[in-house]
C-alpha cells in the first residue's frame, strides 16, 4: 500500500500568494456588507442569503479574487461546518480570515477542509492543487488530519491488497517511525498466546498476526491500553454472508484503522500518555480448516466459548487481546469495531454507540464527544441478558439465539474478559460513510477518534 498523498496544507513560507477564504459569522452583518460591497445586489439576486452555510466568490482581476463562507457561531467547533470548503475553493493557495468567530474556528476550518479534501485512490498522486495555508500554532490539526487520511486510506483499501500481513506491516511502519515499539506476533507464537483468535483465522490461507505497541511520554504517566477488530475482510465463516453483506467487508478492520490513527496522532500531538495498542488482524473464510457452528473455543483466559455463530467472530479477535490488557493493569482498556449490525439499527451510521463498566470512564468520552461534535451514545450492559450467553456445552456461548439486544449481548460477552475493578470503555462502530457529504466523503470513516483523543487528555487531567 502506498501512502496518501501529501496533506492539502502548506506553512506561509511555502505558500504561493493567498488568496483569502473569509469566515464570517452570521451575527456580524456589518463585516459580510462590507465584503460584499458594491456586489451583494448581485449576489442576493444569484440566492446569496447570508445564513449558516451560504458560501460565495468574490471577483477579482484575473478570476475568482476571494471566497466567503458564513457560518453560525454555535457550529464554529464544529469541523464539518466547513467540510464543503475541501471541494468547493479551486485550485490555488487560500488563507482564512475570520470575522466575528472565535480562534477555534480557524482550527475547526483547517480540519474540515481537510477532511472534505480527502479522496481515495491507488494511482500516483502529487501534491494537492488547493491547499491552505497553517500556521505554526495549529501543530496539532496538522497530525489529526494526517491520522483521519490514514485511517481512511487503511479501511479504503481492497482485502486483496490489504490482508492481515499487509495491516500489521503498515502498523508497524508507521509506530516505528514515530518511536513507539511495536512486535508482530504470528505462528506459533500467536497460537499460544491468542488461541481464540487464531482459530478465527484458520480458514483463511492469510494467516492472523497481532500487532502490540508501546509508546510513553514519561514515567508516571497514565497507561491506557487500545485495542482494535482488524478483520480485513468477513465472509462470516461457514454462516455465510449474502452479496449484499459482503459488499462493504473490507471495512471489518475499522476498529483497528481507527486506534491505529489515534495512537499515531496521539504521538505525534506528543499527549501526556503512556499508550499501548493491540490489533487483532486476521480475515475470516471458509474452507476445511475454518472454525464451524458448534466448535468450542478455549481463550487466552481459560474459559471456553461454543460458536453459536461464525459470523460473530469479531467478539472473538478481542477478548483475547483484551486479557492480554488487563494483564498489565492500565488505568484504561478501550476497544473499538465494527462489531454489531444491531448498533446501526439503534443509532445509524454516524454515532458509534458506547458501552462501559465505569461510569466516570464513560462521562470523560462523553463529554469529550460533544466538546469535539465527534458524538458516541452510551448504552447499557444490561446483565439482565447474561443468561442469553449461556451454553450447555462451554462456559458460554458467543452469541444469544434471540434476536434481540444484538449489541449489548456482544459486550456482556467483551466484558466477561474485564477483569473485577478493570476501567474498560468498548465502541461499536460503522467505519464508513454510505454517501458524500460535506467533511464525510464516501468511503472509509474513523468516526469517534476525536473523542478518543480529548478523552485521553481528560483520562491523564483526572489520573
Amino acid at each position: 500500500m502506498k501512502p496518501h498523498p501529501q496533506l492539502p496544507f502548506v506553512t506561509s513560507a511555502e505558500a504561493l500568494p493567498a488568496r483569502q477564504v473569509h469566515l464570517v459569522s452570521i451575527s456580524d452583518r456589518e463585516a459580510l456588507a462590507g465584503l460584499l460591497g458594491d456586489f451583494s445586489g448581485f449576489l442576493e439576486g444569484q440566492g446569496f442569503d447570508g445564513k449558516d452555510g451560504a458560501f460565495t466568490f468574490l471577483p477579482g482581476n484575473t478570476g475568482v479574487g476571494a471566497a466567503i463562507l458564513c457560518v453560525d457561531p454555535a457550529r464554529a467547533n464544529d469541523p464539518l461546518a466547513f467540510g464543503g470548503l475541501g471541494k468547493r475553493l479551486p485550485k490555488g493557495d487560500w488563507t482564512i480570515v475570520l470575522h466575528g468567530l472565535d480562534p477555534v474556528a480557524r482550527e475547526s476550518a483547517l480540519l474540515g477542509f481537510c477532511m472534505g479534501a480527502y479522496r481515495f485512490s491507488l494511482n500516483e498522486a502529487g501534491v494537492p492543487d488547493t491547499r491552505l495555508v497553517v500556521p505554526n500554532e495549529a501543530r496539532n490539526v496538522v497530525a489529526l488530519s494526517k491520522a483521519v487520511w490514514f485511517g481512511r486510506d487503511l479501511i479504503n483499501m481492497p482485502a486483496n491488497l490489504l490482508g492481515p500481513r499487509e495491516l500489521a506491516d503498515m502498523a508497524e511502519r508507521a509506530l516505528v517511525h514515530r518511536g513507539a515499539s511495536v512486535s508482530v506476533v504470528e505462528g506459533d507464537d500467536l497460537r499460544r498466546a491468542y488461541p481464540c483468535l487464531a482459530d478465527v483465522g484458520e480458514g483463511s490461507e492469510r494467516k492472523p498476526t497481532v500487532v502490540v505497541a508501546r509508546w510513553k511520554a514519561r514515567e508516571g504517566a497514565p497507561r491506557v491500553s487500545l485495542i482494535g477488530k482488524g478483520v480485513c475482510f468477513d465472509t462470516g465463516g461457514y454462516d455465510l454472508k449474502g452479496a449484499a453483506g459482503m459488499l462493504r467487508m473490507k471495512k471489518d478492520m475499522g476498529g483497528a484503522a481507527l486506534m491505529l490513527a489515534v495512537m499515531c496522532a496521539a504521538i505525534d500531538m506528543e499527549l501526556d500518555v503512556d499508550l499501548e495498542l493491540r490489533l487483532g488482524c486476521v480475515e475470516n473464510s471458509v474452507s476445511g480448516h475454518a472454525m464451524r457452528p458448534g466448535d468450542i473455543l478455549r481463550t487466552r483466559s481459560g474459559q471456553t466459548v461454543e460458536i453459536g455463530n461464525t459470523d460473530a467472530e469479531g467478539r472473538l479477535v478481542l477478548c483475547d487481546l483484551i486479557t492480554e490488557a488487563a494483564e498489565s493493569h492500565p488505568d484504561a482498556i478501550l476497544d473499538a469495531a465494527t462489531l454489531t449490525g444491531a448498533a446501526r439499527v439503534a443509532l445509524g451510521p454516524d454515532v458509534p454507540a458506547l458501552f462501559s463498566n465505569d461510569d466516570e470512564l464513560a462521562s470523560f468520552i462523553l463529554e469529550s464527544g460533544k466538546e469535539t461534535n465527534d458524538a458516541m451514545w452510551r448504552m447499557p450492559l444490561w446483565h439482565g441478558y447474561d443468561a442469553w450467553l449461556d451454553s450447555k456445552v462451554a462456559d458460554f456461548g458467543n452469541v444469544t439465539s434471540k434476536p434481540m439486544a444484538g449489541a449489548i449481548t456482544a459486550a456482556l460477552y467483551l466484558q466477561k474478559f474485564v477483569p473485577e475493578g478493570q476501567k474498560w470503555a468498548h465502541i461499536d462502530t460503522y467505519a464508513w460513510n454510505d454517501g458524500d457529504r460535506p467533511g464525510r466523503p464516501e468511503g472509509g470513516e474513523v468516526l469517534g477518534i476525536r473523542t478518543i483523543l480529548k478523552a485521553l487528555s481528560r483520562i491523564h487531567n483526572n489520573s
